[in-house]
């Protein structure tokens, strides 16, 4: 759908792992962003309350504005952005089970950088091509 900043975000995780996450966590009101498994290029909002994860599909309109579909009979609203979205459902009374009130953020997989082994010449080969022909080797860019 969009390349997603949001701290929220999880990415493509299953319903099931959505379920545990939220769980663990145990408090009404805590939620998170989701790829949809079933819809490709929805999201997901979820939000746990009283010990069930309610689900909301995000939709993204031809325009670029975000739409939740929420209980029946409540009017479809257009965001800008999912900031703008969840800000709104942070408000008590939007149609959703309960209003946003904890982003479950996503836990940073901190890569540690590698750090490159050092270089240790060849003692026999140094400077000379391994062939013995003595030509260079041309490179060229990528």
């Amino acid at each position: 759908m969009c390349n997603m900043d949001h701290p929220a975000y999880h990415g493509p995780i299953g319903k099931q792992r959505c379920e545990e996450l939220l769980g663990k966590e145990g408090k009404d009101g805590t939620y998170l962003i989701r790829e949809s498994e079933t819809l490709q290029g929805a999201l997901c909002l979820c939000v746990y309350n009283q010990k069930v994860v309610c689900t909301y599909r995000i939709h993204q309109t031809h325009t670029g504005q975000f739409t939740v579909q929420t209980n029946s009979g409540v009017e479809e609203k257009c965001f800008k952005s999912l900031k703008d979205l969840i800000r709104h459902y942070k408000q008590r009374n939007q149609g959703l089970a309960t209003h946003l009130r904890h982003a479950l953020k996503r836990k940073m997989l901190q890569e540690q950088p590698r750090c490159p082994e050092p270089l240790v010449p060849d003692e026999e080969n140094d400077y000379e091509n391994v062939d013995g022909s003595g030509d260079y080797v041309v490179l060229l860019p990528d």
